[in-house]
């Protein structure tokens, strides 16, 4: 599959020379594990405080609008049953309860709109396990906070039902136990706090993997995952900031998503076609970005820093030499005959500073459709629709061969600028890796995939390609298996050819 790389507008040497005169390499102070104060960069400053700072919710009743009084105990739900759609409620300041039964919820109606006024919060208690459920479409909650209820695991309190074309916007959603938000088709989220919850700050999943046209704008997704769920379920792989499951269409853009226990951003199974910009992602424990076994994506323009400290450290003090990435793309790529606003993955423009090693590009050779090391049971590649096609001895031969796997290909990773201070990080060498790589395929025993199989198309024949980018700092790269530890000239040369127009300056990292 051929694919035409081409070069931005700047000549190669000219552009490099520009990243380092805009940004520099010079060594940044110290700073704590854990930052408590608002990013300096002008996408942080707009976004930074919006938990701390949310836009105030109007005053006074609008016309034509529905009190709720935070006097009378279930009196959002009882007014939504006896309203008809279309309604607007606007919850007057205080704290509104639901009837203190576990399945006490509000039963939105069809483009209802729920308006919180200043100091509007809704409190489960503990003991409501769901806020706002059904299935009624284009729901509104504005200005209001959604707090203290128990979703169970893998469950969400705000559109518990996944409903589609929901707008939650200047909300705080924090303090839930399970997921503050699930998702549905055409969902907005905007310019909301989602904070402290026990297992997400969403869960963008839908049964029926129905979710097209997912927007999530100026958020701060910060502290999620107070159960620590990866510790109580080893491997869960159910936890973060944000997960995404087979969503067609998403813009994830401006957010400040900072401090969460795992993942900060985790794109997970079959999902295409996403816009990831202008984030600020920061100080999360494990990635901040994972995009793993889905297709076509853009990731530029986002400020990545001082992230995958606590996961990455954990497997250096274990004496796991795998490169643990702040961007982890795993068995993703571009694909061209599945439908999106791109063909390939692109990660282009993005300052990465001081986090636990850099971007990895990865394949399982055990994990392919039909293979029982396929952790997302029951599911195929897009390209292929029956799970059982993918067996001896069709999947052997072509378009199988191919079709069968997700693939990590067409990632073109250029114009970044990758910064690492090892004093900072408080790392040796172990921090400091790019890598592209599989492991040998061995399992299971008809699986056509086994040897060095997908370990030499990954590094040569899949078209990943780096070039054009900035290195400050002792960075060194991984080439095929872990073992293979490169410095920037065998990375460069053949047979790897890698990161042309691209320069380096080892010692300016700190």
């Amino acid at each position: 599959m051929g694919i035409t790389w081409r070069h931005r507008a700047l000549p190669v040497a000219a552009l490099a020379l520009a990243l380092l005169a805009a940004t520099g390499c010079e060594s940044t102070p110290a700073a704590p594990p854990e930052p408590t104060a608002a990013p300096s960069t002008s996408a942080a400053r707009s976004v930074a405080r919006v938990c701390a700072e949310p836009a105030a919710g109007p005053g006074k009743a609008p016309a034509g609008a529905v009190t709720v009084d935070p006097a009378v105990v279930g009196d959002l739900a009882a007014k939504t049953r006896s309203s008809p759609p279309h309604t607007t409620f606007w919850l007057a300041p205080g704290k509104h309860r639901l009837e203190p039964e576990r399945y006490a919820q509000v039963m939105p109606k069809k483009g209802n709109r729920y308006l919180g006024a200043p100091g509007a919060v809704l409190d489960g208690r503990k003991i409501n396990q769901y806020a706002f459920s059904g299935s009624a479409r284009d729901v509104t909650i504005r200005h209001l906070t959604v707090q203290r209820f128990v979703a169970p695991h893998d469950e969400g309190v705000v559109n518990h039902d996944m409903a589609d074309g929901w707008v939650i916007e200047h909300a705080k959603v924090q303090y839930n136990s399970g997921a503050g938000l699930m998702a549905g088709a055409r969902q907005q989220v905007r310019a909301s706090c989602l904070r402290g919850n026990g297992q997400y700050g969403m869960n963008a999943y839908k049964t029926g993997d129905s979710i097209r046209g997912l927007v999530v704008e100026g958020n701060e997704i910060v502290g999620n995952n107070t159960g620590d769920w990866e510790r109580k379920r080893p491997g869960c792989g159910c936890t973060g900031g944000v997960k995404f499951w087979a969503v067609d269409g998403a813009d994830i853009r401006g957010n400040w998503v900072h401090d969460n226990r795992g993942v900060g951003l985790w794109a997970d199974n079959n999902n295409n076609d996403f816009r990831i910009e202008n984030n600020v992602l920061e100080a999360n424990d494990g990635a901040a970005l994972m995009y793993e076994t889905s297709y076509n994506a853009v990731i530029r323009n986002n400020t990545i820093r001082r992230n995958n400290w606590v996961e990455g450290r954990k497997g250096a003090d274990r004496g796991d030499d795998f490169p643990y990435a702040t961007v982890y793309v795993s068995e993703s790529g571009g694909e061209p005959r599945i439908k999106a606003r791109t063909d390939k993955i692109e990660i282009y423009r993005n300052v990465l500073e001081d986090n636990w090693n850099g971007i990895t590009l990865w394949e399982n050779a055990d994990r392919f459709c039909n293979s029982p090391a396929n952790t997302s049971t029951g599911y195929c590649t897009l390209l292929v629709k029956d799970t059982d096609r993918c067996a001896r001895p069709a999947i052997a031969t072509a378009p199988l061969y191919a079709d069968c796997r997700w693939k990590t290909q067409r990632v073109d990773i250029h114009g970044n600028r990758f910064v690492l201070d090892t004093s900072v990080v408080r790392c040796t060498v172990e921090c400091g890796h790019m890598a592209v790589l599989a492991n040998y395929g061995t399992y299971p025993n008809w699986s056509p995939y086994k040897g060095k199989r997908v370990a030499e198309a990954i590094t040569h024949q899949q078209h990943n390609r780096w070039h054009d980018n900035v290195y400050c700092g002792p960075w060194s790269f991984v080439a095929g298996d872990p073992g293979r530890k490169l410095g920037p000239g065998q990375w460069q040369s053949t047979p790897h050819r890698q990161d042309a127009g691209s320069t380096f300056a080892p010692q300016a990292g700190g």
